[in-house]
């Protein structure tokens, strides 16, 4: 589980010191954690304190923390709050990389866009309730509430990401129409 609070997982007095215990309590080999940390956001110094970090690069600390298990079911609360672009993106690549592995991954987000990039099943909640359960590709475009930007902006294709729309750029020849 990575919380919300992503501070709620920190109790060291340095990155290192954390990544350390996370390698350890792991079992896994030394760096592994520093790897993951290296990998999501690049130039996290070792001495730093984690209090010292952002709010993104905390999360970003929490998330190489709970990677370092591999573990089978990972369940990730708002993990692009406070992630640029770039980290978003390699995030979503770790997550592929997890899934394709067997891992399952259960997100709680209001990032649709993320949802959309990654997400094979939607179940969307108002009021504690389920208004919406099925595929991605049907759920996210049943409602322009419920829709990535992608998908707002290029209807009435029925693209949810970038990457889709680049991929029919480079099929069609630069044409996706």
């Amino acid at each position: 589980l990575v919380p919300q609070e992503p501070r709620d997982l920190l109790y060291a007095d340095t990155v290192a010191a954390e990544c350390a215990a996370a390698d350890h309590d792991a079992d896994a080999p030394p760096g592994t954690c520093r790897a993951l940390v290296d990998e999501l956001l690049p130039g996290i110094a070792d001495d730093t304190h984690p209090r010292d970090l952002s709010e993104g690069q905390r999360l970003t600390l929490a998330l190489a923390i709970v990677l370092t298990t591999r573990p089978p079911l990972l369940l990730l609360d708002e993990p692009t709050r406070g992630l640029d672009y770039a980290a978003k993106t390699r995030l979503v690549t770790i997550l592929r990389g997890l899934a394709a592995d067997g891992h399952a991954i259960l997100l709680a987000t209001h990032d649709v866009e993320l949802a959309a990039e990654i997400a094979h099943r939607v179940v969307i909640l108002a009021d504690g309730e389920v208004v919406a359960d099925g595929p991605t590709e049907q759920i996210v475009v049943s409602s322009p509430s419920f829709a990535p930007q992608v998908t707002k902006i290029l209807a009435p294709q029925e693209w949810l990401t970038v990457s889709e729309v680049r991929r029919a750029l480079d099929a069609g020849g630069g044409e996706p129409w």
